[in-house]
């Protein structure tokens, strides 16, 4: 369900031009930054949030934040020049423009040509803050912890947060274009620790999208996250140590994309391309994925969290093919790395904030599901590893190996599914894995909402997606 609160009358909409510049003096400004270079913007934004947290039955934390600013860029072959400020004034504009100007140089550049506009709208035009009143936010947490100690006498504790933001960009070029994007993001998360003869364990569950809070404060919908964080926490009760070694294994759908996304979609942007140090530099047209592996990030997904109408640099997102059964057939581009790398812009131009410049991110990174039935990926390991949830990862993007840990998974002997384990890890590389593929469930799922991503200290909300996958003779770190 999506909200359809107004934006409140004390609150007006972000409209930059109409009260704090005007909008001439500020595209001369900018022209006069970026003549003789290849690109450049004006980016501004205005940033609204606010976090709920009720940890053990009491309100730990109860935070709004209000952020706006601008950030100016002119950009010159592989040079960004960039500045940023809190104060959204035309003095301040030109102080910027000055310290962007340094990376332009001589010039010699000739401007690109301005994105292409859209009347595209992936999510509603609202303030989710406004959704609901505070006090039935915090009911809304009580009740969440009552319900979960009511369900299990293991329940010791119970962590459940609530939170909303509103992102509204302006993105003024030198062409005289304006591009406005009003963003609404929600989640709910709920962490619980069990105890049970002394061994204390947790489940964590939770999502949201661009949508109101109205839907993620329904009984129905928080409900059923308690219980499968309950789920999830019991589970790991029972679970014994995992063992160690190289073996067969089934990854879940959903989630576990969070694999793919760190293991080869963070390989897969234009710029460590360009660059050369990702372990997919110069494999275009190559085959990089076992046969029937195909691989995309879609921008496009109305409602996700990792979806924009417009990227950072006022582009459309788009739906892109990255990997096409098997082969590689793209990369994910920002205007900059899509300038020199000769190739068209993706949409994939992502910032943090006013505060930094872009560069290409992921949106909604995952792979089309295949023919197989699941629980026959399953029932055909003889001795491996079925992993349904993962916690955190590390990957090296020039070589593509990873490590990610499992908070959910299974020893399967002979097809048939054992005790739980814990302490799980997978080993292995981006490429290595791709090849060693050997089945593509038909139930591919897109995670539940959670997912952020970090690069170069910048931060942005993604999705993830897969369906269930058989991968072969990856490596176990176990503690049995």
């Amino acid at each position: 369900m999506t909200s359809t609160a107004p934006i409140p009358a004390l609150s007006p909409r972000f409209d930059p031009f109409g009260t704090r510049l005007d909008r001439d003096a500020a595209l001369k400004v900018l022209r006069e930054a970026v003549a003789g270079a290849d690109d450049g913007e004006i980016f501004l934004e205005r940033r609204r949030s606010e976090s709920l947290v009720l940890d053990d039955g009491r309100i730990r934390s109860a935070g709004y934040d209000a952020a706006e600013g601008f950030g100016l860029r002119a950009v010159r072959g592989d040079v960004a020049g960039y500045a940023h400020s809190t104060e959204i004034s035309e003095q301040a504009l030109r102080r910027a423009a000055a310290t962007a100007r340094l990376a332009v140089g001589a010039g010699g550049g000739v401007l690109a040509e301005a994105p292409q506009g859209t009347n595209r709208h992936l999510y509603g035009d609202f303030d989710p803050i406004a959704g609901a009143s505070f006090a039935a936010k915090i009911e809304t947490l009580r009740a969440i912890d009552d319900f979960l100690r009511g369900l299990d006498r293991r329940v010791v504790q119970v962590t459940a947060s609530l939170a909303a933001s509103l992102q509204e960009v302006a993105i003024l070029r030198p062409e005289g274009g304006l591009t406005t994007d009003i963003r609404p993001m929600t989640r709910l998360s709920i962490a619980v620790i069990v105890e049970q003869d002394g061994r204390r364990e947790s489940g964590h569950y939770g999502g949201g999208g661009r949508t109101g809070l109205d839907g993620l404060m329904q009984p129905a919908h928080w409900q059923s996250v308690a219980r499968e964080a309950l789920r999830v926490a019991l589970v790991n009760l029972d679970a014994r140590p995992a063992p160690a070694g190289a073996m067969d294994v089934v990854l879940g759908p959903g989630w576990p994309g969070i694999l793919l996304h760190e293991a080869v979609g963070h390989g897969l942007e234009g710029d460590f391309n360009r660059k050369g140090t990702s372990a997919f530099a110069g494999l275009m047209g190559q085959r990089v994925a076992a046969p029937g592996v195909t691989v995309l990030d879609d921008g496009t997904i109305p409602d996700r969290r990792g979806s924009i109408t417009v990227d950072d640099e006022g582009t459309p997102s788009g739906r892109n093919v990255l990997i096409e059964d098997g082969i590689l057939v793209g990369y994910m581009q920002d205007r900059q790395n899509a300038r020199l790398m000769g190739v068209a812009a993706t949409g994939n131009g992502r910032r943090e904030s006013y505060a930094h410049a872009p560069m290409p991110r992921m949106t909604n990174t995952y792979m089309l599901g295949g023919g197989d039935d699941p629980a026959s990926l399953v029932a055909g390991l003889k001795d491996g590893i079925w992993a349904v949830g993962f916690g955190g990862g590390q990957v090296d993007i020039t070589s593509g190996k990873f490590v990610f840990s499992c908070t959910e998974a299974y020893r399967v002997r002979n097809g048939v599914v054992g005790e739980p384990v814990t302490g799980a890890t997978l080993i292995g590389d981006g490429p290595t894995s791709l090849k060693a593929i050997r089945g593509i469930g038909n139930d591919m799922a897109l995670d539940p909402g959670i997912g952020n991503c970090g690069k170069a200290g910048q931060w942005v909300p993604v999705g993830v997606g897969q369906p269930s996958l058989l991968i072969g003779g990856l490596t176990v770190g176990g503690i049995a």
